[in-house]
């Protein structure tokens, strides 16, 4: 496939042309090591075409995203999937749509309806033990769309931070069939579109739909993508990110996008493929020694409590034999692979796997963790997150209001949320995930 974003910097970079214009190191490394990548970092000059104006190369790169995702129309982000879960939620406000909301969002999520002055209606999911994965029942989400009497959308994460995917083809019929939107943040899955069943939001029902193409693909850090599958979205799709998108974004980050393109069409099928036979093994191996939580396959997510152990000892154990894992609390650890993880890195992760398990200590299987309740509302989200606040230990905050969120991220999950009054619930669950301060509105 074509790329005629990442061919159009490398052309200019051997052009020996002299940079009158932004950036400032004129294509000049402080070090030898990335004189190649600095070569490549330009901005908005003639021929290089406008992310949020595109029309030229950035456009032609996007409409081949599009094809290979199948979606109506799919726009860069070099802002990561925050910048198109901002640009949903404005479409939304524009379009005057309640929304509605699974609990287990990404702080970016509330960020964004503060900053749009957006009121949610949340849903909580059935959890089986802390809050980073649950079920959603359909008969919750029809009970909120059926009690909203303005146009609506429901917003899913899916996979979750766990892996888990939600049943997306039901949802988005349940939401047309009220005349809601269903949108998804698909940040982990940007993958799934190219297992031999289509298992992408857009190919199941999602009107609008963000990829973290760097968290799946290779594609540096802040790249991502934004898709619909309905076309009266297609001329908004740009204005909605310039809300919020730099005026200068990252030509290195689209230049990895429009290589992801490539990589997509030659070889991500056949990587899958050869993937999906070790993950298979991996988890087999560890039959009866190991509960792996079900999901996505590359996001291999062993339930330590269940089985036997805490998740920090395990993560500790398997960065000692050269294992990072993408995260770990008490009940859980999340080992994120990917298309392009090779055999030689499954090799290496069981044999950590089974060094961690041996070196392990024992746990009796108690849940800690209490089980999630939607804490009351005091505030609207927006007045809430730019009220006045002071950070204070969070076992002086119960019966204060949550004002901005503070969470670490990873998972980035929030446990209360803006505008919502802290309860003892809240404070157990910030305890039980190392969360030791939060910030309140001030009184």
């Amino acid at each position: 496939m074509d790329t005629p974003l990442y061919d159009f910097l490398v052309r200019y970079a051997s052009s020996g042309t002299l940079r009158a214009h932004m950036p400032g190191h004129k294509g000049k490394a402080p070090v030898k090591e990335l004189e190649e990548l600095y070569s490549l970092d330009i901005t908005e000059i003639k021929g290089a075409d406008s992310l949020f104006e595109a029309e030229g190369i950035i456009a032609e790169s996007e409409r081949n995203t599009a094809k290979l995702y199948g979606s109506e129309a799919t726009a860069f982000s070099a802002g990561g999937s925050t910048l198109c879960i901002q640009a949903m939620l404005a479409i939304m406000k524009i379009e005057g749509r309640r929304v509605i909301a699974a609990r287990n969002v990404h702080r970016a999520f509330l960020n964004a309806a503060a900053l749009l002055g957006l009121n949610v209606t949340w849903i909580m999911p059935q959890y089986s033990g802390g809050i980073l994965s649950g079920e959603l029942a359909i008969s919750d989400v029809e009970r909120a769309l059926s009690a909203s009497r303005e146009p609506a959308c429901l917003y899913v994460t899916s996979p979750d931070y766990t892996g888990k995917t939600a049943d997306i083809a039901a949802l988005a019929g349940l939401c047309h069939r009220y005349g809601a939107r269903l949108l998804a943040d698909n940040a982990h899955g940007a993958h799934l579109a190219f297992f031999k069943k289509n298992l992408h939001p857009i190919a199941l029902g999602a009107d609008l739909c963000c990829d973290s193409a760097h968290k799946m693909l290779p594609a540096l850090t802040g790249a991502a993508f934004l898709h619909t599958s309905c076309r009266e979205y297609v001329p908004v799709l740009k204005q909605a990110m310039s809300f919020f998108g730099s005026t200068s974004p990252s030509y290195l980050i689209m230049a990895s996008l429009d290589l992801c393109n490539r990589y997509i069409a030659d070889s991500i099928r056949d990587d899958i493929a050869a993937a999906l036979p070790q993950i298979i093994s991996l988890r087999e191996s560890f039959g009866g020694r190991l509960v792996f939580a079900e999901g996505e396959p590359f996001h291999i997510t062993v339930k330590a409590a269940e089985s036997g152990f805490c998740g920090t000892e395990l993560a500790e154990l398997l960065r000692g034999e050269g294992v990072e894992c993408e995260y770990a609390d008490s009940e859980l650890v999340v080992l994120l692979m990917s298309p392009l993880s090779s055999d030689l890195d499954f090799v290496r992760l069981r044999a950590a796997l089974e060094s961690a398990v041996a070196g392990a200590s024992l746990k009796d299987c108690v849940r800690s963790i209490i089980e999630p309740k939607l804490p009351q509302m005091a505030l609207a989200i927006r007045e809430a997150a730019f009220a006045p606040s002071e950070e204070i230990p969070v076992e002086e905050a119960e019966g204060r209001i949550c004002a901005s969120v503070k969470v670490p991220c990873p998972p980035a999950i929030p446990i209360a949320a803006s505008g919502e009054i802290i309860d003892r619930d809240c404070i157990e669950l910030f305890k039980a995930y190392g969360i030791n301060t939060v910030l309140v509105v001030k009184k």
